[in-house]
């Protein structure tokens, strides 16, 4: 039986510096969030930039529900990747961070793709189902609390084969660790067991970055 190889930081800077390269703004976004202290581990991985790329792409995807913007990398990455006419919603509540993200947007031109709608992701979530939108994919990288909240409302605004994304489902490794019984820790793992035991769709972890779990809807 074969095993999955140990990604250390060397094989991780392999992988990126032969896999698709960033834009120069993606760049920018990324030297801004290092920046940002401690606080820059909301972002996403650079392999996750790659992952989210070419799924939008091989999907066909043309309309993307993100929910929890920070300041705009996974958004970008995936505008960048819709067609010309494609549509990205982010949502978050943070009216500072959200400016931000919006700005990097422009600067990327895609801000014609891309609206930025500031609110809690619960209420925006009802409001987009109130107005009967429908998405072909659903990025969710909010808080962990809510994170069973946001995948049950989004089955609803996405018809059958729609994708659902989820980052930090391995929390760091921490899932399999089972002297760390903190709160969100506990969550992130209840959550996994939750989405595979889930008839409504079937799922893959994938171990790039802090870990992504593909749903489709059946």
């Amino acid at each position: 039986m074969g095993s999955n190889l140990v990604i250390t930081k060397e094989i991780e800077n392999y992988i990126n510096n032969h896999s698709l390269e960033l834009t120069e703004v993606q760049k920018e976004i990324i030297s801004y969030n290092n920046s940002l202290g401690d606080i820059k581990r909301m972002q996403i991985s650079i392999s996750q930039c790659h992952f989210l790329h070419l799924i939008v792409k091989i999907s066909n995807t043309k309309k993307i529900l993100e929910i929890g913007t920070f300041t705009g990398l996974s958004g970008l990455t995936m505008s960048l990747s819709l067609p010309s006419d494609g549509q990205l919603v982010t949502l978050d509540k943070n009216a500072e961070r959200n400016k931000i993200a919006y700005n990097f947007f422009k600067k990327a031109k895609q801000e014609k793709k891309i609206k930025t709608i500031t609110d809690s992701a619960l209420v925006g979530i009802t409001n987009l189902k109130k107005e009967k939108q429908k998405f072909d994919l659903i990025f969710i990288d909010a808080d962990k609390e809510n994170y069973k909240n946001y995948y049950n409302q989004s089955l609803d605004l996405i018809d059958k084969n729609g994708l659902i994304i989820i980052d930090n489902v391995l929390w760091h490794g921490e899932v399999v660790n089972e002297k760390n019984q903190d709160k969100l820790t506990a969550i992130i793992r209840e959550f996994n067991s939750f989405i595979n035991k889930d008839e409504r769709t079937e799922n893959l972890i994938i171990p790039v970055g802090d870990g992504l779990t593909v749903c489709r809807k059946l």
